[in-house]
């Protein structure tokens, strides 16, 4: 049992001070699923780990800024679950418009779509809601299209008239993905395929 908390805990030293985010899965190539889940309690128990949420840990790091143990990185505990539980997930609207420079506006509260189950997710003090979405929306998880799709529907068919909105995407976006949207724009809202094409404009000349 020593041996599996000794390389749990080698796997978790290799991830620096980035406060990263594990679950038993991350590490039954070291043992039983039994061996890693007590060598994780025993780990816990002694310090090294902290226990954040249901299945998920992380080692403690001490911010001088803060004078206190730093909090849970958010977004290694939704990575975290993404890996344990296999799921696809897109962010909110609000967070990918704000993400993308299209809004100053800053999510209230961390919100995925996912094509798992709705459910709210604990880890540390944050709450992470997941909401399921159908296939339809969920076949352009991890790809910019889905992204500039979230947060397009958020902003509203207004931003489709707003010139700030579009030279922001111009901005923004690198050619490979004003590409991929043209390519993919059926999955845009239909109000913003306008824009879209003009911020798209020019690449054939560029290229």
């Amino acid at each position: 049992m020593a041996g599996v908390a000794k390389r749990i805990m080698r796997r978790v030293a290799a991830h620096g001070r980035d406060r990263w985010v594990c679950t038993p899965k991350d590490f039954l190539d070291f043992g039983s699923r039994t061996a890693v889940d007590t060598a994780l309690s025993r780990l816990v128990q002694a310090g090294k780990l902290r226990r954040v949420g249901r299945g998920l840990y992380d080692r403690p790091v001490y911010s001088r800024l803060l004078k206190k143990t730093a909090p849970v990185n958010m977004y290694s505990a939704v990575d975290a679950v993404v890996r344990r539980d296999g799921l696809r997930i897109l962010p909110s609207g609000i967070e990918a418009a704000n993400g993308l420079g299209l809004t100053p506006a800053v999510p209230a509260k961390a919100e995925y779509v996912t094509n798992g189950p709705s459910r709210v997710i604990k880890a540390g003090g944050f709450r992470i809601r997941f909401l399921h979405a159908g296939p339809r929306r969920m076949r352009w998880a991890g790809t910019t299209v889905g992204v500039v799709a979230q947060a397009l529907r958020w902003l509203g068919p207004y931003a489709g008239a707003d010139p700030q909105v579009a030279k922001n995407m111009e901005l923004r976006l690198p050619a490979a993905a004003k590409r991929d949207l043209l390519r993919n724009i059926q999955a845009l809202p239909v109000w913003s395929r306008p824009m879209v094409r003009a911020v798209a404009a020019g690449l054939e000349d560029s290229s």
